[in-house]
């Protein structure tokens, strides 16, 4: 309440009334009325309208009337007994009732007679004499009040007027009927007359309430607005900033908004996306892309949690058509110091180090001479002033080298749920790498930006990606790479800078393949990848068009696709048909880019790049920019350089320019060295809400070149603009005029199994081209009640300056027609007819229909048939069906947490295991996908700038030149996550062709055996996909079980096992010239265990075997085995001593090599941070096939130091968190008395299990009995 609404309260000192006002978001305040007498005039009236349910709250008796009377004069009178009043929350009432109170029942009657009379009298003594009667034109709309808006679209209406006055009540101008007049009262003391008309009708929007005396010139019009349907959605974040820790939150806002700006009440659900973090709470549709929240009367709240990298992350909310964005940044999370690692030293003979790597342990170079090896790692991080500093290093080898056996060393450290030496390890918990680097070093300084939309600024060594390379306003100057090594990025005031330098660059590839209908496996150029260093995208662009890609979508590894980086293939989560549809009824034709590093002959390569930007604008969809990038890689025997200029600039929010322009220099393997420039200039704009435009221009040189891009067409230039007019609110029209010249060199058609599968940088050189089109293109839609039909004229003059019979000049009319037949079931049909006597040598005529189904909000179920009628593909087909979504492929890089088990399986192995992604929600947890596609005549035609050929793969920019061929690809898929302790997949797809067929099968299931056993299953069959390789190298299978053992009452016994059958695991296109006899099968069997059954003793056991099958010829086989066996025993033997007993094994009969190692060691905690060793090593090695035999052995001394003391001790504590104030002696002893009934009945502690013998040794050892009772305690607290 204001203070002028708060001074209309009459209240007598004893009844006392307290109000609860609220504007969200502060907090509510208290605030006490005092009692005052307040007469006001008439214009000071209050209209007092309490719905129904806000009456109740004063919970009046008879006793307690409520009299709300005016007089003329409008004097207020708030009669009420002393009683006490219940307090009147009106924070509940919503952001729109903050202003005003409005009521329900204007008038409460006065229900006993002495009680009226009484009242009558104080009045008669108070207001003028019943001979001042009012002025016959006096009118007043006493409700609704004046721009009221309504939530349901009726309303009463309250006329005060002049006894023995007529009035008329208009309504948008049309007269009410007197039908509607509920309630008439009449004064006789102030001969004033009360009407209402109950249950008045408006329309959605703004309404205007007309009132009229006839004959009179008092004429009252109030307008009055109805919220209607959501007309614009807004979202926004309370707070701007965040700290990037992976815990702070933040508050995601939004509200559904009417077109005349007022909060619609509709209830919906809100999908929101986030580039990066994770929202918290209840997914009130897990089974669907993003994250839903339900809006409630138009509005929505939820919390993001922040993730670990300090940017400028960009929140998306959509529902229905509405989409709308908002930025908010994830700050540097500056935090006390922290320091963990040791100093491993060690003196003894070379060659008996049990714990160092499998081929340093008794090498064939070893002499027996004694060595002193000294080790360390550590992880560091602490603040520094406004800055962060963060590294890691280790000696020994690179920080991202794993434990499998071909010891990789991959690019950010991220392996996939196929790569874990154990299917499932009975955990949940997740791991996030923060220093990854290929060598042994990474180290981070960084600090945030001062504003939102101001990147950090940072120096860095380790790995990295090239973000600050590829804005949206860089096609031609763009670089998208993963690399390793220095870099920086700072800002100064609008000014940034960005350097990188990038050392162990591999060779660099770029792939272009042609789906066939199925996820996989498709096989890439080359072998050996650098793991990690691979990006993939799913391009779509017009068939017979190519330079122009429509759609570019980034695919994320484990949630859209698996990569072997040995044998080199992808396999993807969901099936990758041929062809698309865009919206208006074009064929779109998919292909699968991927680049990346693989191993390399050169050893001396290097990135060096730079770019500056100015930033003029960072607010969100109103950018500009103007910057500069240069970039040089030195491949070794070749060189590339690369730099160029670009351009961002906005004028408002519906106006954006871009302007690029590129230049490059290359040692081409065709063309030797050869330089070339690129440029664009596009011009997007809307102008109000009934005009909209583009204009372009972008030519690429034959000479130019950039691997690291979208796909373009070297040579080619077009240019062109795009008119949209709206007419009518049913009538659109359009005319586009564009321009295309080719003058490039098409790629050789090649045939032969050398020239396909040789790998190449870039294609081979054919003949140049020559040609040039123009097309003109005009045309009208046209709403027909709830269907449409648009009509284009489309002419097309191409001239072939190279072979004359492919200049032609034509006339096509396009028509198009859609019509919903129910609510969900919508119909399509599309006709492109010639209608000159000779049709276009590229673009063939075409019909066809479809019908789309939307089975369920998001998801529609689609299935179309096309003709090919005239042209190059008379005769041919192009039959599909497929469940789509809003969820795009690529559009959700998170990992879903749907796919995890709590306390079994976390979510990147669930999801790498399971997840389909997308699908048809048949029930609530059960998804199902189908996909068909059939395709009738090769589609490897002729277009402006290449013939296409039949080929696995497109090198480089040559994917002009790759076509599609027929074929018949049918899926079924499904999936279950609707139970907390089961998870479950299957997917089947097959591809059948003259060329071959491929079947890919695959199938997971993962739960909860028992509180204590968690279980693994998966399946996974396919063959080769790419064009010229179907069929022909056999089926790979994988089958993987694993079986984790942790009871969640006792840590003292834990356990893993996993079984691993392979067929035909590392075959390769090189492997057909083998011929058919090559085949290889192999079984995997591992488990271990750990055991502890009190705080001293500890036992580990392990085994693996691997027994494997060759079939070199139809009568060569060949078979091996592999044992591995390992079990250590340590024993405490009080706080201070420990020993150590370790013995392995290993054979492999078939190769007459037998090894064997033991070792004795024990130690002493000289304190808690420094441990003193002593022991004794010796192994043997049987090896009667190659090298013979040889043995070493010897004592050895040992040195380890905790870093976190030692730095902590010479640098004043740094690292060495702050210990917590001690709690009072209650809850001490509460605490230890809780974790006593929690080893009794462990189930009911939050605290996690921690294994028996791992005590706390982070404090001084003492004999004192006091020290003892304090460890004891602090062991009870850890179990």
């Amino acid at each position: 309440l204001t203070n002028d609404k708060l001074d209309n309260f009459e209240v007598r000192t004893q009844q006392r009334v307290t109000l609860n006002p609220t504007v969200s978001p502060e907090p509510i305040q208290q605030i006490e009325a005092s009692p005052a007498v307040i007469e006001p005039s008439q214009e000071q009236l209050i209209s007092f309208n309490l719905r129904q349910e806000q009456l109740a709250s004063f919970e009046l008796t008879d006793e307690q009337l409520l009299s709300l009377d005016l007089t003329q004069e409008a004097s207020l009178n708030l009669d009420l007994k002393p009683v006490e009043l219940p307090t009147i929350a009106f924070a509940e009432l919503g952001e729109e009732y903050q202003d005003t109170l409005e009521i329900a029942n204007y008038w409460i009657r006065r229900r006993r007679r002495n009680r009226q009379q009484r009242r009558q009298q104080q009045r008669r003594e108070s207001t003028p004499s019943p001979t001042s009667k009012p002025k016959s034109s006096y009118l007043k709309v006493l409700a609704p009040t004046s721009d009221k808006v309504l939530d349901i679209p009726a309303t009463s209406i309250i006329l005060q007027y002049a006894l023995g006055a007529e009035v008329e009540l208009r309504v948008n101008g049309e007269l009410v009927d007197p039908s509607f007049i509920g309630r008439t009262e009449t004064d006789t003391l102030t001969n004033l007359v009360t009407r209402t008309w109950y249950g008045i009708v408006l329309r959605e929007g703004e309404n205007t309430i007309t009132a009229t005396i006839p004959g009179s010139d008092n004429v009252i019009s109030i307008p009055v607005q109805v919220r209607g349907t959501p007309d614009k959605l807004v979202v926004k974040t309370r707070e701007a900033r965040i700290p990037a820790d992976g815990r702070s939150l933040a508050t995601v806002q939004g509200r559904l908004l009417d077109k005349f700006g007022n909060v619609s009440h509709r209830d919906t659900i809100v999908t929101l996306y986030t580039s990066d973090g994770e929202f918290v709470g209840v997914d009130q549709n897990p089974d669907q892309p993003g994250f839903q929240v339900e809006a409630r009367k138009g509005q929505f709240t939820t919390e993001l949690r922040s993730g670990l990298d300090a940017k400028t992350i960009r929140i998306s909310a959509a529902t229905n058509d509405l989409e709308a964005f908002t930025q908010m940044q994830f700050e540097t999370a500056l935090r006390p110091s922290l320091i963990t690692g040791v100093i491993d030293m060690r003196l003894g003979t070379e060659g008996t180090d049990f714990f160092k790597g499998f081929r340093d342990f008794l090498p064939e170079d070893e002499d027996d001479d004694t060595k002193f090896d000294i080790r360390s790692a550590a992880f560091f991080t602490g603040s520094v002033g406004d800055w962060l500093i963060t590294g890691s290093f280790n000696t020994d080898h690179a920080l991202n080298k794993g434990c499998d056996c071909n010891d990789s060393n991959r690019l950010f450290r991220e392996f996939q749920s196929s790569e874990q030496d154990y299917p499932v390890y009975g955990d949940s918990s997740t791991v996030d790498v923060t220093t990854p680097s290929i060598d042994n070093l990474y180290l981070r300084l960084e600090r945030s930006g001062t504003k939102v939309g101001i990147e950090a600024d940072y120096l860095m060594w380790g790995d990295y990606n090239t973000e600050e390379f590829s804005r949206r306003s860089q096609l031609f100057t763009s670089t998208r790479r993963k690399l390793h090594g220095f870099k920086t990025n700072y800002n100064f005031g609008k000014f940034q800078v960005t350097g990188l330098f990038a050392n162990n660059v591999e060779g660099f590839q770029r792939d272009t393949i042609a789906p066939d209908g199925t996820s996989g496996f498709y096989f890439l150029s080359r072998r050996l990848l650098v793991p990690g260093s691979e990006e993939v995208y799913i391009e779509l662009e017009e068939l017979q068009r190519p330079g122009t890609v429509i759609r570019r979508e980034r695919l994320s590894r484990v949630s859209d696709y698996e990569i072997d980086y040995d044998r080199g293939t992808l396999l993807f989560n969901q099936p990758m048909l041929r062809t698309d549809l865009d919206d208006e009824g074009r064929v779109l034709v998919r292909r699968i880019v991927v680049t990346y590093q693989f191993d390399g002959d050169s050893e001396d390569t290097n990135i060096y790049a730079g770019r500056f930007q100015y930033n003029f604008s960072r607010e969100l969809n109103k950018e500009s920019w103007l910057g500069g990038s240069y970039l040089r890689e030195n491949q070794g025997a070749r060189d590339f350089e690369l730099y160029g200029v670009d351009g961002l600039f906005s004028f408002g929010e519906d106006v954006q320019l871009i302007t690029e322009y590129a230049h490059s220099t290359n040692d081409s393997d065709e063309l030797g060295l050869v330089s070339g420039s690129a440029y664009r200039v596009q011009l997007d704009g809307k102008f109000g809400d009934a005009f909209s435009g583009k204009a372009y221009l972008r030519s690429t040189e034959t000479g130019f070149a950039n691997n690291a891009t979208v796909s373009f067409v070297p040579g080619q230039t077009r240019y062109g603009a795009q008119f949209l007019a709206k007419l009518t609110d049913t009538t659109n029209f359009r005319v586009q005029v564009d321009r295309e010249t080719n003058r490039g060199i098409a790629p050789r058609v090649v045939t032969s199994f050398g020239d396909l599968f040789d790998p190449r940088t870039e294609p081979q050189a054919g003949n140049r081209v020559d040609n040039s089109l123009t097309t003109v293109i005009a045309g009208i839609k046209q709403r027909i009640g709830p269907g449409s039909l648009q009509l284009d004229w489309v002419f097309r003059d191409r001239e072939d300056r190279k072979d004359d019979s492919r200049s032609r000049t034509s006339n096509q009319l396009r028509s198009r027609f859609k019509m919903p037949l129910t609510d969900n079931l919508t119909f399509q049909a599309l006709n492109e007819l010639t209608l000159s006597s000779e049709t276009d040598s590229v673009y063939s005529d075409r019909t066809a229909i479809g019908l789309d189904w939307r089975v369920y909000p998001g998801i529609t179920i689609n299935v179309g048939q096309q003709w090919f009628t005239r042209g190059q593909f008379e005769g041919q087909e192009i039959t599909h069906l497929g469940v789509s979504g809003d969820y795009n492929l690529g559009s959700d890089t998170t990992i879903s947490g749907r796919y995890s088990i709590v306390g079994g399986l976390d979510q990147m192995t669930g999801q790498g295991a399971i997840g389909l992604k997308q699908g048809w929600t048949i029930f609530p947890g059960m998804r199902l996908n189908l996909a068909y596609e059939r395709v009738l005549g090769n589609f490897l035609g002729e277009n402006a700038a290449a013939d296409q050929f039949s080929q696995p793969y497109a090198f480089g920019q040559g994917a002009s030149a790759l076509g599609f061929e027929s074929g018949e690809s049918y899926s079924i898929g499904f999936e279950y996550t609707d139970s907390p302790d089961f998870k479950a997949s299957f997917k089947w797809e097959h591809r059948s062709s003259n060329r071959g067929n491929n079947t890919v099968i695959t199938g997971a299931a993962s739960g909860k055996l028992s509180p204590a056993i968690t279980a693994l299953f998966s399946y996974r069959q396919a063959n080769g996909a790419n064009q010229r390789l179907r069929s022909r190298l056999g089926n790979s299978i994988n089958l993987r079980l694993g079986v984790a053992y942790r009871n969640p009452e006792s840590d003292n016994f834990n356990a893993l096992m996993r079984y691993e059958f392979r067929q035909n695991p590392a075959t390769i296109p090189d492997t057909i010239l083998l011929g058919s006899g090559s085949g290889y099968n192999e079984h995997l069997f591992s488990g271990e265990m750990i055991y502890a059954p009190n705080w001293r003793w500890e036992f580990y056991g392990k085994y693996a075997l691997r027994y494997s099958r060759s079939y070199l010829s139809n009568d060569l086989i060949g078979d091996s085995t592999i044992h591995l066996g390992q079990l250590r025993a340590s024993y405490r033997l009080g706080y201070n001593w420990d020993i150590v007993g370790e013995a392995r094994l290993i054979s492999q009969p078939s190769a007459d090599y037998f090894e064997n190692g033991f070792l004795i060691e024990t130690g002493y905690y000289l304190t808690p941070s420094l441990r003193l060793a002593a022991g004794y090593s010796l192994g043997n090695i049987d090896d009667y096939d190659f090298r013979g035999s040889r043995s070493a052995s010897g004592p050895y001394l040992g040195l380890t130091v905790k870093l976190d003391g030692l730095i902590g001790n010479l640098f004043g504590g740094f690292g060495n968190q702050k210990v917590a104030p001690p709690q009072q002696q209650e809850s001490q002893t509460e605490s230890i008395v809780e974790d006593k009934q929690d080893q009794e009945n462990p189930k009911k502690t939050n605290q996690p299990v921690v294994e028996e013998g791992l005590e706390d040794n982070s404090k001084p050892l003492s004999n004192d009995k006091s020290e003892d009772d304090n460890t004891q305690a602090r062991i009870i607290e850890k179990k």
